[in-house]
Formats: C-alpha cells, structure tokens, sequence
C-alpha cells in the first residue's frame, strides 16, 4: 500500500470512529476492495420482544399506534420472519442463532447448553449484556412461572445457557432510568399481557409507549437503538413478523424489503457490537443494511 493510500485510509477509518460507524467486513479493506455496507456502532442497543402476532396485525394497525410512530420515524422491515412455531424455538433462534433442539414451550433445564450466543460472546469480548424481564420474580431467579406477574421463562432464552450468568437476568423494574448505564446491549421482554400474547395489541403498544418511550426518545440524540420485533405470527401468515428500529443513525421513514429473520437480526447485533465472533447461523447471515443513515 502507497503512503498516500495509507494516509487515505486512517483518514476514513477516523471519520467512520468519529460518526461511531463500523463495518461488518472491515472499511476499506484494501486496493481494489470493494465497499463494505456500513453499520452504526451504537452505545447501547434495546431490543424488545413481543408476541404472536403478524406484520398485518400491527403495522397499519389503529391498535398499534405507538409502534406505528416508531415505523415511521424510523425504519420499516417488511419482510421479517421468524423461525418456526411455537414461541420458545424463536427466542432461542434469536439469541444464539439456533433452536438448540427446542421444539415446544416447556420449561428448559437452566444451562443446558454451552453453546455460542449473544450474551456469552459479549461477556468474553469485555463488553456487557443484561435481560430485563417483566415479572422476573427476583434478579436472576430461574422460576419456570410466576403466574401472580404473568412471567413466563420460556420466553426468556438466556437462562438455557452455562456461559450466561444468571445475575444478568434482571427484573423490568431494574431497567435503568439513567440510560447511560444501559449495558451495550440488552432484551426487554415483557411479561404474558403485555407482550400481546394474553392481551390486546393495544395493551402491548401502551405498555411499549409508556415504558420505553422515553428511551426511544432518548436513543435519537445519544448514539442508541430500540428494536422491536416479535417471536413469531398468529400461525396464518407465514411467519411473517413486525420490526421495526428507531434511533440514531437510523434513516427516518426508511423501510427494507430484503427477507430478514432472527438470525439476520443476531448477526447485525454482533456486528454492531464490534463482535467477532458470530453465534450459530448468524455466522452465515446478512447483516441488515438499506436503514442506516
């Protein structure tokens, strides 16, 4: 490489730093490379999951105005699926880029698996990772059920892992109102009600609006993203499911019409996360592009 092309390189690998953008495959690799599509490097990134519905059911949806909102103000994925049926093999999916064997919802043996996944890859590259979830009758407690809360562990994929410490299961009530002590990542997983699974879609919305949206408001200004998606549909569509993604960096209006599913959604998160490592199918899939400003 020419000394001229060298100082042209640490020249944009300083302006990607300085606008916390980072690649999935490395910025300007080399003479003759092609361009790599760039992905925000967001200091804290929430994504929140909710449950069986389908993209027809929320997006367009008067029941879902909230979720609407964030659509257009920020990104529109419109060809997002999830994996298979029922809910718990999405979350697994989701998490650790497999279902790990998991075909229904039963309660699962806490640390069954010492597989690769998104909290345990975090964790060793020294960057951090928490679950927020609604019901959790105390911080890292492995209940299977907590029917007083509407608190369900099979949505709750991180407790089947070795490498995961259960300390970072956190209550929702634990979700930090400084936002800046967000960890880089985090899942938000509301309990039975109002995750939509027992309740209406407006109760779902209200609850997001009321509970994150401060956040979202937050996260335009302050380098941060919320995700929200869903397991899985009402088994009518496809498996054709809602997400969406608001924030900084994050083209106001924008929407992708590529097919995404959970493992496109884990891969972008490692990547995004300045990972190397990438957890089961992630390891293979696409990062999500064609959103970011």
């Amino acid at each position: 490489m020419s000394a001229a092309r060298a100082r042209s390189r640490r020249t944009l690998l300083a302006i990607a730093s300085a606008l916390g953008v980072t690649t999935a495959l490395g910025l300007v690799a080399g003479a003759g490379a092609s361009s790599a599509a760039t992905l925000p490097a967001p200091a804290h990134v929430v994504v929140v999951v909710l449950e069986n519905h389908a993209y027809s059911q929320i997006i367009g949806s008067s029941g879902a105005p909230y979720i609407n909102s964030l659509r257009t103000g920020g990104a529109n994925l419109t060809q997002f699926y999830g994996e298979t049926h029922p809910s718990q093999p999405n979350y697994y999916a989701m998490f650790s880029g497999k279902t790990q064997g998991i075909t229904d919802d039963s309660c699962v043996k806490i640390g069954f698996s010492s597989a690769a996944n998104l909290g345990s890859e975090l964790i060793a590259a020294g960057k951090t990772w928490a679950s927020y979830n609604e019901g959790l009758p105390s911080q890292g407690s492995t209940v299977c059920s907590n029917s007083s809360n509407k608190y369900a562990q099979k949505h709750n994929p991180w407790f089947g892992f070795s490498n995961v410490p259960t300390s970072t299961a956190y209550t929702f009530a634990q979700f930090p109102t400084d936002y800046t002590k967000l960890p880089k990542v985090s899942f938000v997983v509301p309990n039975l009600c109002n995750d939509m699974h027992d309740c209406s879609v407006s109760t779902g919305d209200t609850w997001l609006k009321n509970k994150l949206g401060a956040y979202a408001t937050w996260a335009k200004s302050n380098n941060s993203l919320l995700i929200v998606t869903f397991d899985e549909d009402n088994r009518l569509s496809g498996n054709r499911i809602a997400t969406v993604v608001y924030g900084a960096h994050v083209t106001p209006g924008s929407s992708s019409g590529t097919t995404y599913n959970h493992y496109n959604l884990l891969r972008t998160l490692e990547d995004m996360a300045g990972l190397t490592a990438h957890a089961g199918n992630a390891a293979s899939a696409a990062d999500i592009t064609g959103i970011w400003s």
